[in-house]
């Protein structure tokens, strides 16, 4: 396979899980939407390690993996597909590469809220500079959150009552419920963030709303997704 076709290959499957993105990606600057695609896709990948089912083995070699590559990336250099697009860009890959440990311990199931947004927070700092670098955002506690809130979103919409707070213990259906009305109350606008996360952003919410239980959702309508994108767009 060419390096080109394995690059389309990872972006094709980020767009078939958020083919809404199609619809909205209008509002993206041209310059950025090759990267936002890629960058998407690499926290997709990063995504599917959190949230592995049966054994959690390969999953943690990869993210090893994972690790060393993006170090590379730090030093100019890169063997994955995705980092043809996202290496060039100067970012804190190394930190972001140092905090990826941190998805082993979050496919626990948390104690409390606090515990699940705090475990994930040095991932979600780290992936928030790097989003600063390439959207032109900035770095504030807000968009922190609202990065943690869909991670949280797609751990639930995956593990069902196994991503469930203890501290939301009774009946399954109260309990996931109960939590994804947490993380609708938690989950803030990012406006200070570039224009890829924000869109992004209300896309996830708009699915959660969308989903009483957790479970996956059908996408909006095209005509739902524009009207949610422009208004994401706007600041």
């Amino acid at each position: 396979m060419s390096e080109s076709a394995a690059l389309e290959g990872f972006l094709d499957k980020w767009r078939q899980r958020w083919p809404e993105w199609s619809v909205v990606e209008v509002f993206v600057p041209a310059s950025e939407r090759r990267i936002a695609l890629a960058w998407f896709a690499l926290l997709q990948e990063f995504e599917d390690a959190l949230n592995i089912a049966g054994d959690p083995l390969p999953a943690d070699a990869k993210l090893g993996w994972w690790g060393q590559e993006l170090h590379d990336w730090s030093q100019h250099r890169a063997r994955h597909p995705l980092g043809r697009v996202l290496q060039p860009c100067e970012a804190p890959w190394g930190a972001l590469a140092n905090a990826l440990p941190l998805l082993v311990r979050a496919r626990s199931r948390p104690l409390d809220q606090d515990t699940a947004f705090l475990t994930l927070a040095p991932l979600t700092s780290a992936a928030c500079a790097v989003e600063a670098a390439l959207f032109k955002g900035q770095q504030d506690d807000v968009l922190v959150r609202a990065i943690a809130a869909q991670l949280l979103a797609s751990r639930l919409r995956q593990g069902g009552i196994d991503a469930v707070p203890m501290q939301l213990n009774g009946n399954t259906n109260v309990s996931v419920h109960a939590w994804r009305s947490e993380l609708l109350r938690h989950w803030p606008t990012p406006r200070s963030a570039g224009t890829p996360r924000r869109l992004w952003s209300a896309l996830g919410r708009s699915r959660l709303l969308r989903s009483p239980t957790g479970e996956a959702v059908v996408p909006p309508s095209p005509a739902k997704a524009l009207w949610i994108g422009w208004r994401a767009a706007r600041r």
